[in-house]
């Protein structure tokens, strides 16, 4: 199970942490959220815990807890600008359905 970014994620992430001026790479979790069961959490990963799976592309790292794999293992981070919008997408294969809010996912 592995979890990997498009070009275009590696490029966001690498300006976000040249930005922030330190962080190893990307922590990637899930967490219990909204009507359909789990929420993806996104945030700098500084230090690296016992529990940790590295993934590497392009240059950067993401970092998901090995108990997260079950939910995350081969998803595909990718960043889009639509018009003005911009944001990550998460090309998640586990994914069995969402909510109307868009907010949160299930995997049964």
């Amino acid at each position: 199970m592995s979890v990997s970014l498009t070009e275009s994620a590696a490029r966001q992430i690498k300006k976000q942490l040249e930005k922030r001026g330190k962080g190893i790479g990307l922590k990637l979790a899930i967490k219990k959220s909204g009507c359909s069961g789990y929420a993806y959490v996104l945030d700098y990963a500084d230090y690296l815990e016992e529990s940790d799976a590295v993934f590497e592309n392009f240059g950067v790292k993401v970092v998901v807890k090995e108990s997260d794999l079950i939910i995350v293992g081969g998803i595909e981070l990718d960043y889009r600008r639509e018009g003005i919008n911009e944001a990550f997408q998460f090309n998640n294969p586990n994914v069995k359905g969402t909510c109307g809010c868009g907010e949160s996912f299930s995997v049964s």
